[in-house]
């Protein structure tokens, strides 16, 4: 009897086994979600869809993320099954507050959350955005300054076209009309 047993467990696993692998799971559709202003979900699955690879059941989602991620101006990417054969992504895109011009790329840009990132910086319409530059891993501190000095200079109708952040921590501002200012690090 437990021979029996043993030997419908090991077949009942092994259809199991063979129904996860069957072409009948296969993953047809991708359907993506999200407000898309600079990609979108043609573009998404043409760069994303050739890294996948199982069917519903076998599809590894973190790999899925990641291979969503690696496309320009996706920030985030969250990836879940829908029975019987369809993926669901949610992408939130970077939305680019400034130019970065930390190191000898050009092609960098930083968010609204403060994080650099890389893309097509041709694809931006936005051709008043400021330039930022800094130490690694300064971008953030620098558009915190950059958000309290805006209130400051727009009551004075000036804008800011360059902020620059030391390696000892003091600032450099040029503004549209030209004049620069010097800032110390203190508050």
């Amino acid at each position: 009897g437990t021979l029996v047993a043993a030997a419908a467990l090991a077949l009942a696993l092994a259809a199991l086994l063979w129904l996860a692998r069957s072409p009948w799971f296969a993953i047809r559709s991708i359907q993506v979600e999200g407000d898309l202003l600079r990609i979108t979900a043609e573009t998404l699955r043409v760069n994303a869809a050739p890294r996948l690879s199982g069917n519903f059941f076998s599809a590894d989602l973190a790999r899925a993320r990641a291979a969503f991620e690696a496309v320009p101006w996706v920030r985030r990417a969250t990836v879940r099954r829908v029975w019987p054969d369809r993926l669901v992504v949610h992408i939130d895109e970077h939305r680019a507050a400034a130019l970065w011009q930390g190191d000898e790329r050009d092609d960098r840009l930083v968010n609204l959350q403060g994080e650099v990132f890389s893309a097509n910086v041709g694809d931006v319409e936005d051709e008043a955005l400021p330039a930022f530059s800094g130490p690694e891993g300064s971008a953030a501190p620098v558009l915190a300054m950059y958000r309290r000095l805006l209130p400051v200079l727009h009551e004075r109708e000036m804008e800011v076209e360059q902020l620059h952040q030391s390696t000892r921590g003091s600032w450099r501002v040029l503004l549209d009309s030209g004049a620069t200012l010097e800032l110390g690090r203190g508050s």
